[in-house]
């Protein structure tokens, strides 16, 4: 029985694994899975970078409207201050009802919509689409100024990558608009 606030953890060791480790939840329990020829003292400090790299994407799994508000606020402030108030979002929210789009964005009233999809991704493709988003409250349409304004953003580029990789890895077609 583990003691109180600690997990219980169930480590694996793997003759055929190599050098990588691995971690995931099991019920109440954590799997650690461990090469084989690790020491104690390796499998206890590889042990501890799973549980907090867990409860690290645990973090992000809670994420909530208002946080994503705060978050779009920021980046708002940041990015594209030369516009002032319109890149003020009046609504910023997650949503389950997106397959085929990362986020969107009606320029009329103001209000941002991110697919719960991106929800566990890095915050940084989480700020790119919020950037995106926004970009469109003062270019509502996908030309050179609209992509200027985007790639103020440093990893947009990265971060673009990253979610055609994920949408090619799922066989997702996803809407650039």
């Amino acid at each position: 029985m583990p003691a109180a606030g600690k997990p219980n953890v169930e480590v694996r060791r793997s003759q055929r694994r190599l050098s990588t480790v691995s971690a995931y939840r099991d019920g109440g329990r954590v799997i650690v899975l461990i090469p084989d020829q690790f020491t104690r003292a390796e499998e206890r400090e590889w042990v501890t970078k799973m549980l907090d790299r867990l409860a690290a994407r645990d973090g992000r799994a809670k994420r909530t409207d208002a946080e994503l508000t705060v978050r779009a606020l920021r980046l708002a402030a940041r990015y594209f201050a030369d516009y002032g108030a319109v890149t003020t979002p009046a609504s910023v929210r997650w949503v389950a009802n997106q397959n085929g789009r990362w986020g969107s964005c009606t320029p009329d009233d103001a209000t941002i919509r991110v697919s719960d999809r991106i929800m566990h991704m890095p915050d940084w493709v989480v700020d790119y689409v919020l950037l995106h988003e926004i970009a469109h409250l003062v270019v509502p349409v996908h030309n050179a100024m609209f992509w200027s304004l985007v790639n103020r953003y440093p990893k947009a580029e990265r971060a673009r990558g990253y979610l055609e990789g994920v949408a090619a890895a799922h066989g997702t077609p996803v809407h650039d608009d």
